[in-house]
């Protein structure tokens, strides 16, 4: 896998930068309100109210109730199906945790969520009691830990009890709580939850076929859970490896000696290492709308300026991705890891068509490298299984291409998207890009790179004047199967240009690699249609009124580098064209790609005009709310229903109103909007292995900058504005209205310009 492959160079990278993110997470060893969720409320919906927490395999829904507690939970390797059946992912079961309070009335109440530490808290006060709950998930000890406290003795008197969403046997042992079970494809499954009270008496007790954990008047409980399932991501062991009891014992016992502070210490301290490295502020909110449940916040944004809730949406999608998705595991599906149904929309699946490649927009840029490597493990993971089922349905082809729909065993179902894993393809070449690990590219991401370019090589049609077209495409989701659709021929263009610049940096190939180049030269072109907007087929049948959620077409723009303000402006300007037809308003994953390419067109007041299309509140608090896309009050985004992809996407979107890199420059401040004229952020990551330590713009002009080369490559700066250069060897030029500054770098190395 490469995350055993990587481990040593990520280690590395660990220690040279622990002391930096040490002192940091010292700083933010209490609650930060800036980025803090909250509601004055228990949740009552699971989808649209109650806060997720997760360590990228186990995940849970928190819910706050005082009568009753409630916490959903998952384990993302839970899944129905198989090579040859989608199945869908799967609920795993429920944790209550019953409270004898006679249902007495409570006052203080606040839940909260902190993403800056990842750290779910409940505070309320009933009786004269103030009661105190921290909840968190914990990457390095593999577990969910619940802490009960309060200001006075005997305060906990409970049942806490589990229930399996697949009916499987639930035991109580001591101060063991456990339930175990099997689905029809040999998947096992087991959740433990180990409960240490404070004082007090705790018993096992019967509840009809079930038993459950009793606690008396204790002074303080503390539940450790952990689940776990018998899949793994190999297809040589038929995906399935060690039985779940012998992991969950092992991780307990790891556990169970632990103190409470010193496991949330282990937490923190890990999440910090990767939530740290990145900070924005877009602006000053209203001291007294910002002191407002989030929720009420939502309601009062169209009112109200508020773009520090801008940026707690923008860290929230980073919370989400480091909770969902993280090195050894599997990548984050349509829900993250969260999902309480057996039947979740659309199977809750990876939807090859962009959802799954949305979801990882964020990661480079955004300084969360780490965590797309799930997203190349499960490429890799599933080559083979795609590889038989392309033959069968290409007989005369190399390499492999996928199904829209597919799961963690390789198996597919829906339509054939066959420039979906070339559109896969581009995220095993933006790792690179932005990490400049060769040895990754030669070991990793090449051959697989090469095995896509493969397939297409087989794939393509030559027309007799010798034009390539990709034959019977469809450009998702709509309009009609046929030769030379937009879409694909844009992937097709990525998918030959990395490969390309792949063998050229590894020097390989290099016959190969002439055919490949002699390939994308002959491809179909991009073409400008009679209402001058970018063609989605090769017909011109485009229809102005077309409002469709899916612009396919534009893949070019973003996340595609085929099209650009600068280097292609006809292109951009047909693009343009085509985005205002399509309008601003839609499903909550395409507004947060309308962003994105609102930012690649330079717009960044219609790219900000779509953000606050984004941060719409949908459903919920009984108001009125508008029907469409948009975001929950426990800031999930709502495609409608629930889908993360929205969520990843808007984060991304932010990072490329900020920066780009995608044009072999580092292009600052590109889609500005009028509103953020003053404001900072400290790493985000630009390919070429670039760390932007620092970035402050007052008035929209940069007024101090350092950039960091982690691998020593040639730097060019584009800026709105001049900049005075403290550096040596630094050439400057006017470029169009912007201002442009290229130099060699020393790895390691910090440039500044103020």
């Amino acid at each position: 896998m490469l995350f055993n492959y990587r481990q040593l160079l990520i280690c590395t990278l660990f220690s040279c930068l622990l002391f930096q993110f040490t002192n940091k997470a010292k700083a933010q060893a209490k609650e930060n309100p800036a980025f803090t969720m909250w509601d004055n409320k228990p949740a009552k919906k699971w989808m649209t109210e109650a806060y997720p927490i997760g360590n990228g395999r186990i995940g849970g829904m928190i819910f706050g109730g005082v009568d009753q507690e409630h916490i959903q939970f998952n384990d993302n390797t839970l899944w129905t199906g198989d090579e040859n059946d989608r199945g869908m992912y799967q609920a795993f079961g429920d944790l209550f945790i019953d409270f004898n309070n006679n249902d007495q009335q409570f006052t203080a109440y606040t839940r909260k969520l902190d993403i800056t530490r990842a750290v779910h808290s409940i505070d309320y006060k009933q009786n004269g009691t103030q009661f105190k709950r921290e909840y968190f998930c914990s990457f390095p000890d593999k577990v969910m830990v619940l802490r009960f406290t309060a200001n006075q003795k005997n305060a906990y008197s409970a049942a806490i009890g589990l229930k399996d969403a697949h009916q499987g046997t639930i035991t109580a042992n001591g101060n063991i709580l456990q339930l175990t079970g099997k689905l029809l494809n040999g998947i096992t499954y087991q959740a433990t939850a180990l409960v240490k009270i404070e004082n007090g008496k705790l018993s096992t007790v019967k509840d009809g076929d079930n038993e459950k954990i009793k606690i008396e008047n204790a002074d303080a409980v503390t539940i450790v859970f952990t689940a776990a399932t018998n899949y793994v991501n190999k297809r040589e062991q038929n995906w399935k490896g060690e039985e779940p009891a012998p992991k969950i014992d092992r991780i307990l016992n790891a556990v169970k000696a632990k103190s409470y502070n010193n496991l949330l210490k282990a937490h923190i301290s890990d999440y910090s290492l990767l939530y740290n490295r990145l900070s924005l502020n877009l602006g000053t909110s209203d001291a007294a709308n910002q002191n407002l449940p989030t929720y009420q916040r939502l309601i009062n944004y169209k009112k109200v300026t508020d773009p520090a809730l801008e940026a707690l949406i923008f860290q929230y999608g980073r919370y989400l991705l480091i909770s969902s998705s993280r090195a050894g595991g599997l990548p984050a599906n349509l829900q993250g890891l969260w999902n309480e149904s057996n039947t979740p929309p659309w199977g809750s699946d990876y939807h090859s068509n962009i959802n799954i490649q949305m979801n990882y927009w964020l990661a480079e840029p955004t300084n969360l490298s780490e965590c797309q490597v799930p997203y190349l493990d499960y490429i890799n993971s599933m080559r083979e299984v795609s590889k038989m089922h392309t033959r069968k349905q290409y007989p005369n082809t190399r390499g492999w291409t996928v199904k829209t729909e597919n799961n963690i065993f390789g198996g597919m179902s829906f339509l054939w998207n066959t420039p979906g894993s070339a559109w896969y393809a581009q995220a095993l070449w933006e790792h690179y890009a932005f990490t400049q690990d060769k040895a990754y590219l030669k070991n990793f991401a090449y051959p697989i790179i090469k095995e896509i370019a493969e397939f297409w090589d087989d794939h393509l049609k030559r027309r007799p004047d010798g034009t390539l077209v990709a034959p019977m495409g469809w450009s998702p989701e709509h309009g009609p199967t046929e030769d030379g659709v937009t879409h694909d021929h844009q992937i097709i263009y990525d998918l030959f240009t990395n490969y390309i610049e792949s063998a050229d940096i590894l020097g390989i190939d290099a016959d190969y690699k002439k055919h490949i180049a002699d390939l994308k030269a002959h491809l179909l072109k991009p073409k400008i249609g009679k209402w001058d907007q970018l063609q989605e087929w090769e017909t011109d049948r485009d229809d102005p009124k077309d409002q469709h959620r899916h612009i396919s077409h534009l893949f070019g723009l973003h996340p595609g580098r085929e099209i650009s303000t600068i280097k292609t402006p006809e292109l951009a300007q047909a693009a343009k064209v085509t985005l205002i037809a399509r309008g601003d308003e839609s499903t909550g994953w395409s507004m947060a790609w309308k962003m994105n390419f609102w930012a690649r067109l330079q717009d960044g007041n219609h790219a900000y005009k779509i953000l606050q299309n984004f941060i719409t509140p949908v459903g919920g608090s009984g108001t009125d709310y508008n029907k469409g896309g948009g975001i929950y009050s426990n800031l999930f985004c709502a495609h409608p229903p629930f889908q993360i992809d929205g969520n990843f996407g808007y984060t991304a979107g932010i990072s490329e109103m900020l920066l780009q890199s995608q044009a072999g420059e580092l292009q600052f401040l590109p889609a500005l909007p009028d509103k953020w004229k003053n404001g900072n952020i400290k790493g985000l990551k630009a390919r070429g292995n670039f760390e932007i330590i620092n970035l402050q713009w007052k008035d929209a002009k940069v007024v101090a900058l350092a950039i960091k080369s982690l691998s020593g490559e040639k730097c060019i700066v584009r800026s709105p504005n001049q900049l005075k250069v403290t550096a040596k060897g630094i050439i400057e030029e006017k470029s169009g209205k912007d201002f442009r500054y290229s130099f060699n770098t020393q790895a390691g190395k910090v440039y500044q310009f103020n």
